[in-house]
């Protein structure tokens, strides 16, 4: 079992940067793929950004493109998501996910973080 906690996400205006972390519990989060989504009020979850198990490969969403960078610290047991250049459209609660079946890149996860909420003002 793996519990996933968000933090860093406030109140920014347009064109500053923000980074979030996911801290998770248990010893086996250095073998599980994380992923960064996002759902805007009204809008549907969406995919922003994912880091496999051992780093060597990451995928962004095209809106996360060359703003946004995925990393992630197993010895902390943590994900980053290095958030610039952002937009009032970028206004969303964040979610962290873990993927433990070792497919890249994940087509489903296993386990949910609970939140934080990332507002950009213009």
């Amino acid at each position: 079992q793996v519990q996933l906690v968000e933090s860093g996400g406030e109140l920014v205006q347009a064109g500053g940067s923000l980074r979030l972390s996911c801290v998770a519990s248990g010893h086996t989060f250095s073998s599980y793929a994380v992923g960064w989504f996002r759902q805007a009020p009204g809008k549907e979850r969406e995919f922003v950004a994912s880091i496999m198990w051992s780093a060597l490969s990451t995928y962004y969403a095209d809106a996360a493109k060359g703003r946004f960078t995925i990393s992630r610290d197993n010895a902390k047991n943590t994900v980053y998501l290095q958030m610039n250049s952002l937009k009032p459209e970028d206004t969303a609660v964040y979610y962290c996910a873990a993927d433990s079946s070792r497919r890249w890149p994940p087509t489903s996860y296993d386990y949910w973080g609970q939140g934080t909420q990332v507002t950009v003002s213009s």
